[in-house]
């Protein structure tokens, strides 16, 4: 498989003509929320900076010191501008040009020559429009951006991002506006909108899904190639009857189950098929191409397990804020995202959850090319009522169909302790709302175990997690070192002083994952930190404390996995295993060697039990 191109920003759906919108924008404040009146969307004149008056660098947030502003106070609405070219150099008949942004928080109304051209809302999700009508026949192009993020709005899904003025406990600095890549991408008439691949081994097929826009000509087609390390594993093509086209595509079954490690990907094989997917006439013009990548592999939860690919498989993972401290939010460059990945794996860790935050996709594509299991997590609004559903629900929505074809990406997480309902046990509405996002999540994405609410309070999920601070192994091995002390904990221990299941959690032997532990704070450094886990003073002492706590949690029979908190320092959150600037505080070899070592919760009977669960499922009838 080809390197990517660390910039580009949308690996799964590549274009070779694009041009890159990043760099420096003018920049303005508008507290008094008049622009829209006033018709800043409209001035025209580069020149003129009474209005936009700062310089920013796209897509760095105002608040952090890479944007080039760093105003960290409260300035909830946002305008941006910048001229482009119109590349006509290479203009083809019937083409049209797309504006494409990863992520703009919160509200987003972005104009071209004056004309509005698109209305999104979701901080996380990405948008695009069709900008074609608005551009004029030659000259600069006009694109201004106008976004609004109340700090104060506690319906909006914001993840870690404080309401306060600074960063307070567990909660960071603040993200307004375009955080992700801006691009345009010329584009044909008729067109590859979307892809997205689903592996089904027990039926031996991948289903592919093509999203097509625009005019449906008599006769088009879809075509799709797959190659895995230069072998044709498929070649076909399809009539495109719809703007969706769905198809299973048959694999050689007898080859992927004698040869599992050539085909399957896992951490330890993270073999990438290359798509190539196209549209054509009947007499074989070309009309579009893209091209993209998938994996093929199973993630289930079994018999108190994580499966992957039909085998028990314990996790081992970190908890990752993947904030920076110059660009918060934002990655400082691209290829920060892939030794972000690089530092899992040199630490030992098979996985990753990201914690209230939708990252990046080239983050996620990394994931997917080195080998590294991902929880996705929505981030998770602060009150509860008919606005947040509606908003989380949208966005959710959104972020299920930009992440659906990650082979890395293997468990959804809808809620993070309560966060948005903080009255499950009381409030019928609210465990509706859980259900709902679990089942819904279930609905679009049948093959990956979803947890409806992480830490305590499971009502709903394929996987029970649990949030367990606590800074001795005795008391790890005390509460979970047997199903009957398990048993015991569920009935009398609150770790996260909330009961871990609410009654009414279907008994379908889910798998227990300890989803966050440690904390353990080291920063000599610092004394401004917060410290509501457990401290140490040196790094011989965090490590023995790693130690303690993970080979307690190894040693369970009931544990399925964990995810120790956190991989780096975060603002005045100073528990990372690496520094805010990415420097380990013990040697990675170390704590890699600890990760690695045996786990009781995958003995080799649990192995057969999975394996003739599977054979099960595989004799049931399928539909056609």
């Amino acid at each position: 498989m080809p390197e990517p191109d660390p910039r580009y920003p949308r690996p799964n759906l590549v274009r070779k003509r694009w041009t890159d919108l990043n760099g420096r924008w003018q920049f303005g404040y508008d507290d008094a929320t008049t622009g829209v009146d006033d018709g800043w969307f409209a001035r025209f004149d580069l020149q003129d900076r009474s209005l936009f008056d700062r310089d920013i660098v796209v897509p760095f947030p105002p608040e952090s010191p890479a944007s080039g502003v760093g105003v960290r106070g409260f300035h909830p609405v946002v305008w941006y501008r910048r001229a482009f070219e119109r590349d006509d150099a290479d203009d083809r008949p019937g083409e049209r040009v797309v504006l494409r942004f990863g992520a703009v928080d919160y509200q987003a109304d972005v104009w071209v020559n004056g004309q509005l051209v698109a209305r999104h809302e979701g901080g996380h999700a990405p948008f695009s429009a069709d900008v074609t009508p608005a551009l004029t026949a030659s000259g600069p192009q006009l694109v201004v951006v106008r976004a609004e993020d109340d700090p104060h709005d506690g319906t909006q899904p914001r993840g870690k991002q404080d309401w306060h003025e600074r960063p307070h406990a567990i909660w960071y600095e603040r993200t307004t506006g375009i955080w992700q890549p801006v691009w345009l991408e010329p584009v044909p008439g008729t067109r590859v909108d979307g892809v997205q691949f689903t592996a089904d081994l027990d039926r031996t097929v991948l289903r592919v899904g093509v999203r097509v826009a625009g005019p449906l000509p008599d006769g088009l087609r879809v075509g799709v190639r797959l190659t895995l390390s230069g072998q044709v594993l498929a070649d076909d093509s399809y009539p495109v009857t719809g703007a969706l086209v769905l198809r299973d595509v048959p694999l050689d079954g007898m080859r992927i189950q004698n040869e599992r490690r050539s085909y399957l990907w896992s951490p330890e094989h993270p073999n990438l098929v290359d798509a190539q997917v196209r549209l054509e006439l009947p007499d074989g013009t070309a009309v579009d191409a893209v091209q993209s990548y998938c994996g093929l592999r199973s993630a289930a939860a079994a018999e108190r397990h994580f499966v992957l690919n039909g085998r028990a498989y314990p996790l081992r993972m970190a908890l990752a804020q993947n904030y920076w401290p110059d660009s918060h939010l934002a990655a400082p460059h691209a290829d920060a995202l892939r030794r972000e990945v690089e530092w899992v794996k040199d630490l030992g860790f098979n996985g990753v959850r990201i914690h209230q935050k939708v990252e990046d996709p080239r983050f996620l594509a990394w994931c997917d090319r080195l080998g590294v299991l991902v929880w996705g997590e929505m981030p998770s609004a602060l009150d509860f009522g008919p606005r947040t559903i509606r908003r989380l629900t949208h966005e959710w929505l959104e972020v299920l169909e930009r992440d659906a074809s990650s082979p890395a990406l293997v468990a959804w997480v809808p809620f993070n302790e309560s966060w948005a309902v903080p009255n499950l046990p009381h409030d019928e509405a609210q465990r509706h709302a859980v259900r709902a996002l679990y089942h819904v999540t279930k609905a679009l994405d049948p093959t990956r175990p979803v947890i409806g609410n992480d830490g305590w309070e499971n009502l709903v999920g394929d996987i029970v997690g649990v949030h367990d601070y606590s800074q001795a192994g005795d008391v790890l091995r005390e509460r979970y070192g047997s199903f009957d002390a398990f048993e015991q904990t569920v009935a009398r221990v609150q770790p996260g002083a909330r009961r871990i299941t609410l009654p009414g959690l279907p008994e379908q032997e889910q798998p227990v994952v300890i989803s966050e532990f440690g904390g353990v704070t080291y920063d000599p450094s610092r004394e401004d930190h917060w410290n509501g886990y457990g401290a140490v003073t040196s790094a011989k002492e965090l490590l023995e404390r790693y130690r303690e706590l993970v080979t307690a949690l190894l040693g369970s029979p009931v544990v399925a996995g964990f995810c120790y908190t956190q991989l780096t320092d975060t603002a005045q959150e100073r528990n990372g295993l690496l520094t805010e600037d990415r420097v380990p505080k013990v040697d990675p070899a170390q704590i890699a060697a600890i990760n690695r070592l045996p786990a009781a919760s995958a003995p080799a009977q649990a192995q057969e039990e999975i394996q003739i669960v599977h054979a099960a499922r595989r004799a049931a009838p399928r539909r056609p």
